[in-house]
């Protein structure tokens, strides 16, 4: 890989003439076996042959797009590590996730054990590693139901914690004095380097920079501890300290830098500044870069204040997972989910229910979404005291590792949805505090007492006669379950009670045009109703479909489908984002949307989404009717509720909506009537995030007739096959959906492209070529 050889060479030019800290990532070129007997305790035992050769991020298992038995069990991972230390160098062994329990030994000593699948854990390995540079390091990984992780068994769960090094790996070699690795660190609201900002307004920000710095050579070093911070390049501001550290010191040096006028992050305008920390003892060094942006958050009157302006957030759920791979998601993959929610009106993302990748908390920095981080939970509670303990460290670093994104609007160190005990939630919450002190972090838990924010799911809200506490609000979910369930409750495993399915939101993307204009008829009542509610946020259930583990389907409330398609209700949400609103990364702008395929059994009366003033719909060159957008009876509160034409009656042609704004036309959108397909279009649909060696993206065909509209046949079978510079993940084969056929595929060269075929039955054959 090009990250790889890129990084080895690094490594490799450091070690020749050292003068600070090296990286290798560990990647590439790992042994592994799936236990399936499930009788193997190390991998010694592993049969002579057996071992395949994999690179990660890895997945336990290629699980089919709908997992009717997904995998748990021990799988080992094994690799050669080639290095050598100059003396007085430390070497740090980094796993960024592993699911779910974690053995590691290097040259046969066991380095020790990790609990819980989503956070990363890291071991000192100086002692450890051979002088000679031949060294041999195996993971055991299990994802079995586990009572002290949580969060309950499978069977039970609405989700699939899926096995494997499904994160990277990396090999930290520092310097004698260094900045040390916060996840090693036992200081509460230390280590590594922590970043906050006391003071931060439009004229002047005060940020204070608190490095933890370790001298592990043997003698008495003289330091300095230097920060720059600067913007696009530009140094803005510098602050520098000089100390001395005894032999086996370890001490958190706090600065502060002076911005004036500084750029401040929001969801409209995310600046972010570079802050490179840079550790000198002894001719050598250790620099450490974070990125950061400066803003300051406070809430009065339950409402929240960004940089001092109330900001009310819309917001959406997601889970990590993607279809076959599970959470083995390559870092560009995570960057385009979190592009599609951005694109699709959203600024706030609850991290349901888990810590997400660091791949796309950066990509929440860079396109502002603010996340809501959870601890792993969801309807369990473990009376054991090593369960207390597990969740109380699994709050603990999560914050540690992500209290320096921009993003973070608060902390759920809360078990979804459970009965906790009081300790168990004075704990959690005092956690929060000590790993983040100051004014700038807040707790969320969806229990009403101790926590600073509270949580609480629409379907909870709905019928219930308590009063909401009087401290700020989430609606942590809303529009699927309250539409699914009579009983709106917590009853997960309650089927009897379910609505008939055309009144669900739980619509596949192909189920047709009446399902996906009831799911974009819920989600407006619904978050049309959440506006009526003192929240600053609310969270769609949810944004992708995914698997789930206690039934053999998808949970398809997703506004996309697990393949990253939108359906109805996506470009509904996209509607509800101001037109002034817009950014090249991801669009905005006016929009319009004509919510109908316009064929033979359309609805009559045509849906149609736009946050224009006006919107005028034509058939066929002759005027339906112009309309305002404005709150009605239906939709009081809602800025731009959906609009309704009524046509008058079906007739083949083409549909065209028109968006004014200030008596002009400021956005269009056509919809022909399909007629039969006869090509195959092919795209490797990238989102503008280029897609390189190792990567992870979707290849679609769509069904198109003879004037290019896409025909929304589900069903048609396709075969993909000729596949150049990428290897398919999954079947060769798949149906349509709503006209488009995905496959997952792996990028396999960085300059090689990518080349395929499609063909469909009395379609003949499409091809693809695509150069990076």
């Amino acid at each position: 890989m090009v990250l790889i050889l890129i990084r080895a060479a690094l490594l490799a030019l450091a070690l020749a003439a050292p003068v600070q800290a090296a990286e290798l990532n560990l990647n590439a070129s790992w042994q592994f076996y799936r236990d399936e007997a499930g009788q193997l305790v190390s991998a010694d035992q592993v049969p002579d042959g057996a071992w395949s050769e994999v690179n990660l991020p890895h997945a336990a298992r290629i699980e089919p797009r709908v997992p009717t038995a997904p995998w748990q069990g021990t799988v080992f991972y094994k690799k050669r590590l080639d290095v050598t230390l100059r003396p007085g160098e430390r070497a740090i062994l980094r796993f960024e996730g592993v699911m779910n329990v974690a053995d590691v030994w290097l040259n046969g000593r066991r380095l020790g054990q990790h609990l819980g699948g989503y956070l990363p854990f890291a071991f000192d390995v100086t002692d450890t590693l051979r002088p000679a540079g031949a060294n041999e390091l195996v993971v055991r990984a299990n994802n079995e139901d586990n009572p002290i992780t949580g969060p309950k068994p499978l069977k039970q769960l609405d989700y699939i914690q899926h096995g494997g090094i499904y994160r990277d790996v990396r090999l930290v070699i520092k310097p004698p004095v260094h900045v040390t690795d916060e996840m090693l660190s036992a200081t509460p609201g230390g280590g590594g380097v922590f970043v906050t900002y006391p003071r931060a307004d439009k004229g002047e920000a005060q940020v204070e920079v608190k490095a933890e710095v370790s001298n592990t050579s043997k003698s008495t070093q003289a330091v300095t501890v230097r920060h720059t911070l600067a913007w696009e390049g530009r140094q803005v501001a510098q602050a520098e300290q000089q100390l001395r550290l005894k032999a086996g010191e370890r001490r958190h040096v706090t600065l502060p830098l002076t911005v004036h006028a500084p750029r401040l992050w929001s969801p409209q305008t995310p600046h972010l500044y570079q802050l490179e920390t840079r550790v000198s003892a002894a001719g050598r060094e250790d620099v450490v870069a974070t990125r950061i942006g400066v803003r300051r958050l406070a809430f009065e009157g339950g409402r929240l204040l960004l940089n001092g302006e109330p900001l009310r957030l819309r917001g959406v759920n997601r889970h990590q997972e993607y279809p076959y791979v599970g959470y083995a998601l390559s870092p560009q993959a995570d960057a385009r989910d979190a592009l599609l929610i951005k694109r699709y009106g959203f600024d706030f993302v609850r991290l349901s229910h888990y810590p997400q990748s660091p791949a796309f908390m950066a990509a929440a920095d860079e396109l502002g979404l603010m996340v809501l981080p959870a601890i792993p939970g969801w309807q369990f509670h473990n009376p054991d005291p090593a369960f207390a303990r597990q969740a109380l460290r699994t709050c603990a670093d999560m914050i540690r590792r992500d209290r320096n994104h921009a993003s973070v609007v608060a902390w759920e160190c809360s078990l979804n949805e459970t009965d906790m005990p009081d300790p168990l939630v004075q704990a959690l919450h005092a956690t929060v505090h000590q790993e983040y002190p100051g004014d700038q972090a807040w707790s969320a838990g969806w229990v009403p007492q101790t926590y600073d924010l509270y949580l609480q799911a629409r379907q909870h809200r709905i019928g219930s006669k308590h009063a909401l506490p009087a401290k700020p609000l989430i609606v942590s979910e809303y529009g699927d379950w309250e539409y699914y369930a009579m009983n709106a409750g917590l009853n997960q495993d309650a089927w009897a009670d379910l609505k008939p399915v055309d009144r669900s939101s739980r619509q596949a993307l192909g189920s047709g045009e009446t399902r996906l204009l009831q799911q974009a008829r819920n989600v407006a009542e619904a978050h049309d109703d959440n506006a009526a509610t003192p929240a600053f946020a609310d969270g769609y259930w949810v944004m992708f479909d995914y698997a789930r583990g206690y039934a053999p389907d998808l949970e398809e409330s997703g506004l996309l489908s697990i393949e990253r398609l939108p359906k109805f209700a996506a470009e509904f949400f996209r509607s509800q984002r101001s037109r002034d609103e817009s950014s090249p990364r991801w669009g905005g702008g006016p929009m319009v949307f004509i919510a109908s395929y316009w064929q033979a059994n359309s609805n009559p009366r045509v849906r149609v989404f736009s946050n224009a003033e006006e919107v005028e719909l034509r058939l066929n060159g002759q005027p339906v009717g112009r309309q305002k957008s404005a709150p009605s009876g239906t939709h009081p509160r809602l800025a731009h509720p959906p609009l309704e034409f009524d046509t008058g009656g079906y007739a083949p042609g083409e549909l065209v909506a028109l968006a004014y704004a200030g008596g002009r036309v400021v956005a269009e959108h056509r919809v022909r009537t399909p007629q039969q397909p006869t090509t195959l279009a092919l795209e490797l649909d990238d989102l503008g995030v280029p897609a390189v060696e190792g990567d992870l993206v979707f290849l679609r065909a769509r069904l198109r007739d003879a004037n290019g509209t896409t025909v929304p046949a589900t069903g048609t079978e396709v075969a993909f096959s000729g596949i150049e510079g990428a290897q398919i993940v999954g079947s060769h084969v798949v149906e349509t959906e709503a006209g488009i056929a995905s496959v997952l595929v792996r990028v396999t060269g960085p300059r090689a492209g990518v080349k395929a075929r499609a063909q469909a039955r009395a379609l003949g054959s499409s091809e693809l070529v695509r150069h990076p």
